[in-house]
């Protein structure tokens, strides 16, 4: 039995019915390469039971404290069932790229069963007209509760779902999971009182390991590594009010080549910088036709892994965040992205100095009874309506793998799109990712919000094509290097000419 953190905990306080708190993926897979060019729903099942023991979310269940007076506990699921997580459907004919994002999205807009493991993956077959992809694919949509995982313990439960080659064998080490029994209300609550005894002497440890940060927030102040800016307040906007349980999915793949060739506008710029671009120009283009463009630009949080090398495989949250502007006041694309690396230049500085790692620790410390009653009186309240977000959206970056990778012999196509939940007052959140030599920016947001996603969709296509005709037009307009001139060599006597070694070769 493992107590949750408190950034993990803030996300089974924030759970509602219109607002679940799991992120998931789209993921597209031809079983060409499986055994046969074929694989059947049973040879995946086999498949993930064979190797769960190298995950430690898929057979673990939340035990809440009576109240919230205190962090829920992970615990041995003793009713694990891997049937009920792993489901199987089809598409209606004719199959095609809207009817599985709008499948995605229902899926997706259901909560997650918190008395059973945070999980679901179901299989989608039937996708005989999504895009160029061939014949006989399926999709996994996966869906896990932000609690267990963030973006990187994600890819850790990637990897324990893949394997690197189509006829990779299971683990052959034994499995040596073991379920617990539920604990008691008794029991819970006591653990809660000794928790809430050594809660102050955890404040004040936390309090002191923040000094230090502080104290380099206000010498980067005062000697101007980095500056406090009216850019970082966000406006109000049509994205920031009470939300639906509904939801709508769309997204876009890039070629990964051209997205780093769009840095040819500003070469110190990150990729990261680009996408931020990329989704600043796509809000400018939807909001200008809906009328609705403020004049301010809007901002961003984007969260930042502080995830150690030793916590690769453990569950939960670590990360920080950073408030990013996006240019969505900015039409000019080589503007816009010039603006959005100095902003993100000024808030990595302003983070690093306040110390990333420390913030996380701050958010252990919090009690959770405040947090649940906080949350469910800004959802019924619709305190969304009334109060400035800070900030309008979400842009978070997920590296994925460079190679192709395989689940049940099936290799991946693409990591068509990936799934982030949403609040109240936080109506649209983008994931940017990238896979083999391709680069994904997809999209959550609530159908109330956004019924039309499909031209959001498009808003990105044209944002990319924008600033990669100028990345092109720079590269044309760039004066080309004249070869050096050789010096000339000094004449030297000639050697007498060694005989040739042939060396490892024998005739």
């Amino acid at each position: 039995m493992r107590q949750l953190q408190g950034m993990d905990s803030s996300f089974v306080a924030l759970e509602s019915p219109n607002s679940p708190m799991h992120i998931g993926s789209v993921l597209i897979y031809n079983p060409e390469t499986a055994p046969g060019g074929f694989v059947r729903f049973k040879d995946i099942l086999s498949f993930i039971e064979g190797r769960m023991q190298l995950s430690k979310t898929m057979r673990q269940r939340l035990v809440r404290v009576p109240f919230d007076l205190d962090y829920p506990y992970w615990i041995e699921d003793p009713d694990f069932d891997l049937e009920y997580h792993v489901r199987h459907v089809a598409l209606p004919k004719p199959g095609d790229w809207r009817q599985l994002c709008i499948q995605a999205a229902r899926i997706h807009a259901r909560p997650l069963d918190l008395n059973r493991p945070p999980w679901e993956f179901t299989v989608i077959e039937g996708l005989d007209n999504v895009r160029d992809y061939p014949p006989g694919c399926f999709a996994f949509v996966t869906k896990v509760h932000h609690a267990a995982i963030d973006g990187m313990s994600g890819i850790d439960l990637m990897e324990a779902l893949h394997t690197v080659t189509p006829s990779t064998a299971p683990p052959n080490k034994p499995d040596d999971w073991k379920p617990e029994k539920v604990p008691g209300a008794v029991e819970l609550l006591g653990k809660s009182y000794i928790n809430a005894l050594m809660n102050p002497l955890k404040q004040a440890q936390v309090a002191a390991q923040a000094l230090p940060g502080v104290a380099n927030a206000i010498k980067g102040l005062v000697t101007r590594d980095f500056k406090l800016s009216t850019d970082m307040v966000p406006p109000r906007t049509r994205f920031n009010r009470s939300i639906s349980p509904h939801r709508v999915i769309e997204g876009r793949s890039f070629p990964l080549a051209e997205v780093k060739g769009i840095r040819a506008l500003l070469p110190e710029a990150k990729v990261n910088d680009v996408a931020i671009a990329i989704i600043g120009g796509a809000l400018h283009k939807y909001l200008t036709a809906k009328d609705d463009l403020p004049k301010a630009t809007m901002t961003a949080m984007a969260p930042i892994s502080v995830r150690a090398k030793d916590e690769k495989g453990d569950m939960g949250n670590q990360v920080a965040a950073m408030v990013a502007p996006l240019g969505t006041h900015i039409a000019d694309p080589k503007e816009r992205l010039e603006y959005v690396f100095n902003q993100t230049s000024n808030s990595k500085a302003m983070t690093n100095a306040l110390g990333a790692r420390t913030m996380t620790e701050v958010s252990k410390v919090n009690p959770l009874l405040y947090m649940a009653l906080g949350a469910q009186l800004f959802s019924r309240v619709s305190i969304a309506h009334k109060l400035a977000m800070p900030f309008n959206t979400v842009v978070t970056n997920v590296p994925g793998p460079p190679v192709h990778i395989y689940s049940s012999g099936a290799r991946m196509e693409s990591m068509a799109l990936s799934l982030i939940c949403l609040t109240d007052g936080l109506g649209l959140a983008h994931v940017v990712q990238s896979y083999v030599d391709e680069a994904y920016i997809s999209f959550t947001a609530c159908r109330d919000i956004m019924p039309d996603p499909e031209f959001y969709s498009q808003c990105l296509q044209d944002s990319f094509d924008e600033l990669l005709a100028a990345a092109v037009a720079a590269q044309k307009a760039a004066p080309k290097k004249k070869p050096a001139k050789r010096a000339a060599a000094k004449k030297t006597p000639k050697a007498k000419a060694k005989p040739t070694k042939r060396v490892g070769v024998k005739s």
